[in-house]
């Protein structure tokens, strides 16, 4: 039986792939799971007849975005009045906001979580994404909440457990444990992957073993690194390093490792990470909203740095993500050139599918999977015959994206999810939530505070 074929025509081809450029009045064909041909449309039309056409004439055709880092139960907290002290520094919205909410989340909030977040981010164009999950009261079989909602919305992602001892050993023992769980018979189009949550809550011997399952595995590795200062303070009392310097004597940096956030870097922790080949998600809206500084990202990227994009669970349209790593950079530099859009529009295509291995992904190349995203201006005020990447870039967002292919399959069309129900969807998502409200509370307590690690 032939492959069913699906043609994308019209519209500006971006396909981020450094041989093919930008293709003006482009088609992109895509047989089965994999894109066939790419180029003008009159060419690209002469492979015969379709089975199905997406018409993207006005708009412009990207490879579907991939957040680099995301914490997808964060939508848990949109909107939510939570009576707490105002915290003043990092570490205190950690034990204010987000443990108390960690300890309260079981698997059907897992998966209720993850479907809105994987909704959202289908409908506003992105198709793959990174993932950790934090629950100390409900560890095993989160992951497979997770990727049950991964796989019923129709996107891909690497889902894992953060593995902590925030409270105990054990509790980072159970973390791991439900990531190799999970490693050993992942589904779908959710795969696994390792999570440390960060170096300031975990002991060396997690980090060996966590690094350890990597290897084993083959499979990509998180953690979160200098996010704020208190974790570069930690491992300088603890253990006479900065962050980057401990975890290069764990041997956890290697082309699998991606590393969240690295706002406090020095230039030598940035060429480290450069030698090493070792990733980083760049989480720009995040870091602005947590008040934890600026990431030398122009800094990363000259060094040689491998830098994606994530959102960290905060606004889930990696379009805004994009525009404010844009603008971000350039404020801090007061200098109109510290990021390009085209280097923007890499961080959240090619270079994040490059931080987690997916040498046939991010680009709209011959041969790689088939995930494509149309996007059209909802006033098409001036031509699209321009620079395509600032385009996108400035005056674009998730409300733009008219269509999503993911894998050969339309889950979006004309703004409209596909696969899913979605007014049955939010009710399901709505009761669970309003539940997990009532557990949290008005005014949650205040975690504890980390427990004193074993050197």
């Amino acid at each position: 039986m032939a492959e069913e074929r699906l043609l994308v025509r019209g519209g500006v081809v971006i396909t981020m792939d450094e041989r093919l450029g930008v293709v003006h009045d482009g088609a992109v064909l895509i047989e089965g799971d994999r894109i066939a041909k790419v180029g003008r449309a009159d060419e690209v039309e002469r492979e015969g007849k379709p089975d199905q056409v997406i018409d993207a004439r006005g708009g412009f055709v990207l490879p579907g975005l991939f957040c680099g880092h995301t914490h997808l139960y964060g939508i848990a907290l949109r909107g939510a009045s939570l009576e707490v002290k105002p915290p003043s520094d990092f570490l205190q919205i950690l034990q204010r906001v987000w443990w108390p909410l960690d300890e309260r989340l079981t698997n059907d909030d897992a998966y209720a979580t993850a479907l809105a977040a994987c909704m959202e981010m289908a409908l506003t164009g992105t198709t793959c994404f990174a993932d950790t999950y934090s629950a100390p009261n409900g560890i095993e079989g989160s992951l497979d909440a997770i990727a049950n909602a991964v796989n019923e919305v129709g996107i891909r992602g690497f889902i894992a457990f953060e593995a902590t001892e925030r409270r105990s050993a054990e509790e980072g023992e159970r973390g791991l444990r439900e990531n190799e769980r999970y490693l050993k018979g992942p589904k779908g189009n959710a795969y696994g992957m390792v999570s440390i949550h960060a170096s300031f809550t975990v002991s060396d011997e997690l980090i060996r073993k966590g690094v350890e399952l990597s290897k084993r595995y083959n499979c990509p590795i998180t953690i979160h690194v200098a996010e704020g200062p208190n974790d570069v303070y930690h491992n300088i009392e603890r253990y006479g390093k900065r962050t980057v310097e401990r975890l290069e004597d764990l041997e956890a940096l290697s082309s699998r490792a991606v590393l969240a956030h690295c706002v406090h870097l020095t230039l030598s922790e940035v060429a480290t990470l450069a030698r090493h080949r070792t990733s980083v998600a760049h989480n720009p809206m995040s870091n602005m909203l947590n008040a934890v500084g600026v990431a030398p990202v122009p800094e990363m990227l000259t060094a040689g740095v491998n830098v994606c994009l994530g959102n960290d669970g905060y606004v889930f349209d990696m379009l805004e993500n994009a525009r404010a790593a844009f603008l971000l950079h350039r404020v801090a530099k007061r200098d109109p050139r510290a990021l390009s859009p085209r280097q923007v529009l890499e961080m959240v295509t090619k270079r994040a599918a490059e931080a987690y291995g997916m040498r046939n992904y991010g680009s709209i190349s011959p041969g790689n999977l088939a995930d494509v995203v149309v996007l059209r201006p909802r006033v098409l005020a001036t031509p699209t015959t321009g620079d395509p990447y600032a385009y996108v870039v400035n005056a674009l967002s998730g409300g733009d994206v008219r269509h999503v292919v993911v894998g050969g399959r339309q889950i979006v069309r004309d703004g409209r999810l596909l696969t899913v129900d979605r007014e049955e969807a939010e009710r399901r998502v709505l009761r669970t939530i309003e539940r997990l409200w009532e557990r949290l509370g008005t005014s949650p307590p205040e975690a504890v505070e980390p427990l004193p690690l074993r050197r």
